[in-house]
């Protein structure tokens, strides 16, 4: 999740103010760059239990330890609760999940780099600390009422509302994790075919990356719980978006439905205050209870846009949001996979050409699928596992085309290979750990602690 947006304090007084700022991320593609973010679970080694924020072994010791590195903190109020470096981020999710936002890179090369060093300098200092991190979708043992808080205003606001409008608000707050990568657009038109592609193909996403089979210590029935979750967390701000598919989708679009989704909270002085459930519609026209006569700055805008939780997610870039988090290899992966798709023109026709003729009807109920039967979801009478297939193809050529030599590469397809491993196979990484689970770990979670940290 985010933090507070840096954008301008300005009054926003109109709403082609804030379809401009959105249509303002357009970028020439020599200008297009790769943010990948990726979150982990933080656990005790003696006893496996998730990380307090205070304490010896807890998160703020975490953080401090992490300065050495050249990382400055961020604070709220006496608590340090993010790390900046070098235009990369080090951020808490509710329920202590440790994530790396990177910064926007030129290549699959260095966001891999990037992605390496990081969890390099992480191993050192929770050693130090006797703690380690996970890579899953999905808290794999504990509760979220036995996880630890962590102290962001936002969060409070949030853990009032979640229960209002899905039994899994909460769940989603504190067990998930995810990994994502954020990329640019041209136009407008570039954009709605980047979203309309990426929207479609997520579900192929989550069954190649499904990784989150357990729920409190044993299987849930489901190969990827963290993308069920989001089915009920809140149907105001989740799922497809179906107006994406319809003729006339464009940035007006976009910022209409933004509009019409409530409200969290409003920034002030530092602070954050509720004002949930509450319309930015009444909050533009300066009619907001409790700020009647206030407008939006675009800052307060920027805030709302990181509260909306689609499945591939508009801002000023395109954030894609379908993969559960995973071990050291996958995390490459995941942006290499939409790079290869999105970044080429001729695999954007070839993928655009792929999801020809998919209704949204049909997209939401893949979508709804795919948590649970991964690969043998169907649509228009194909199976996830033959789209899935079809997409590595697509990504492994247009990154080809791209080009981008490193690492004594030709290009970067190489990325790419943890997932032609598991397309081959046509199982789930999930599958894996189920069989783990029924045969050498005696049907007990815990060993998973182990084999799939960092």
């Amino acid at each position: 999740m985010s933090g507070p947006s840096k954008a301008s304090q300005t009054p926003v007084e109109s709403r082609q103010q804030l379809i401009g700022h959105v249509a303002s991320g357009a970028k020439p593609p020599s200008a297009w760059r790769i943010g990948t973010e990726h979150e982990k679970f933080g656990f005790r080694l003696d006893d496996l239990r998730p990380l307090p924020y205070d304490g010896p072994a807890g998160i703020r010791a975490m953080l401090e330890g992490l300065t050495r590195f050249g990382w400055k903190p961020f604070y709220e109020g006496d608590n340090p609760i993010a790390l900046t470096f070098d235009g990369q981020a080090v951020s808490l999710e509710p329920g202590g999940q440790f994530e790396l936002s990177g910064a926007p890179v030129f290549d699959l090369h260095q966001t891999c780099a990037e992605l390496n060093t990081h969890l390099d300098q992480v191993r050192q200092v929770a050693a130090e600390l006797g703690v380690g991190f996970l890579g899953l979708g999905m808290q794999p043992k504990w509760r979220h009422d036995e996880i630890p808080w962590m102290p962001k205003g936002r969060y409070k606001v949030m853990r009032r509302y979640m229960p209002l409008k899905g039994s899994l608000g909460l769940d989603m707050m504190t067990r998930t994790c995810t990994v994502q990568v954020n990329l640019d657009f041209e136009s407008e038109a570039d954009m709605v075919a980047k979203l309309r592609v990426g929207l479609a193909l997520q579900p192929i996403a989550t069954a190649l990356f499904a990784n989150s089979p357990f729920v409190e210590g044993k299987p849930c029935g489901k190969l990827s719980f963290r993308s069920h979750v989001w089915t009920d967390t809140d149907p105001d701000r989740c799922g497809i978006l179906p107006f994406v598919f319809e003729p006339g989708m464009g940035f007006e679009r976009y910022v209409d439905y933004a509009l019409d989704v409530p409200m969290y909270f409003v920034m002030r002085e530092g602070k954050y205050i509720d004002v949930a459930g509450q319309s930015f519609r009444d909050f533009l026209a300066g009619k907001l209870p409790g700020y009647r006569g206030h407008k939006p700055t675009i800052a307060d805008w920027d805030d709302h846009l990181t509260t909306l939780f689609p499945e591939v997610r508009l801002k000023r870039y395109i954030e894609m949001r379908g993969a559960d988090g995973g071990p050291w290899r996958r995390l490459c992966a995941l942006p290499a996979l939409w790079v290869g798709l999105l970044y080429d023109s001729t695999a954007l026709g070839e993928a655009e050409a792929l999801i020809k003729g998919w209704s949204a009807a049909e997209v939401s109920a893949l979508r709804n699928a795919a948590p649970s039967q991964g690969f043998k979801a169907m649509i228009a009478g194909r199976s996830a596992l033959d789209i899935a297939r079809d997409v590595m193809r697509i990504a492994k050529a247009g990154l080809k085309r791209r080009a981008r030599g490193g690492r004594s590469w030709a290009d970067e397809g190489g990325y790419l290979d943890p997932l032609d491993e598991i397309a081959a196979r046509g199982r789930t990484p999930a599958e894996d750990l189920l069989e783990a689970y029924e045969t050498r770990w005696n049907r007990s979670v815990d060993p998973v602690f182990q084999e799939m940290a960092y």
